[in-house]
């Protein structure tokens, strides 16, 4: 069975977007982010994704393209009308109402033998972290400075979290470290 992976992509000084939220300066280049080794590498191992409700909202609901074509789980507290674009044999979306162990329960079982990649957000993964639900984090970490905005690790849930480091990506836009969670 594969592990539960935990990522985020953040600014040198640790933020998830600047003070209005946007992330845009984290992600120059799409087409330069899907060519590089490590998100080749993430895609060849995901068999699912769990996506926080906000992350799925910034889509748009337009999945089309999405670099993992696999089952998706969206966690949230109600189930939008608006129809999904982009499910195909492989994609597939899944809105999960009853938390974020289901989800990952419902996500493991569509996984088989590969990862599930938590996306979408410092909630989403922190209530995996706090669960114990995770085994690694895979931050990428890109040259700006924010200053201000969402962090990733707060609140700080557990201090005493042992990691180790797996794995380093260097391409031309960022820096991906991964950690395997030391349990």
């Amino acid at each position: 069975m594969g592990n539960v992976i935990i990522g985020a992509t953040m600014s040198l000084d640790w933020f998830m977007n600047d003070r209005n939220g946007d992330v845009s300066r984290l992600y120059p280049d799409f087409e330069v982010l899907r060519s590089t080794e490590m998100l080749q590498e993430e895609i060849r191992t995901t068999g699912a994704v769990v996506m926080g409700r906000h992350a799925y909202d910034m889509a748009e609901g337009d999945l089309t393209d999405y670099e993992y074509q696999v089952p998706i789980f969206v966690l949230t507290h109600y189930i939008p009308e608006e129809p999904i674009k982009g499910e195909n044999d492989q994609l597939t979306v899944t809105f999960v109402t009853d938390g974020i162990k289901s989800a990952i329960e419902k996500a493991k079982a569509a996984a088989g033998d590969k990862h599930v990649m938590v996306v979408g957000g410092a909630n989403t993964a922190q209530q995996c972290l706090r669960a114990g639900l995770v085994d690694e984090i895979h931050i990428g970490i890109v040259p700006v400075l924010f200053g201000e905005g969402l962090r990733f690790f707060e609140p700080f849930f557990d201090e005493q979290m042992k990691l180790e480091r797996t794995r380093v990506f260097v391409s031309s836009t960022r820096t991906d470290l991964w950690f395997r969670v030391v349990k």
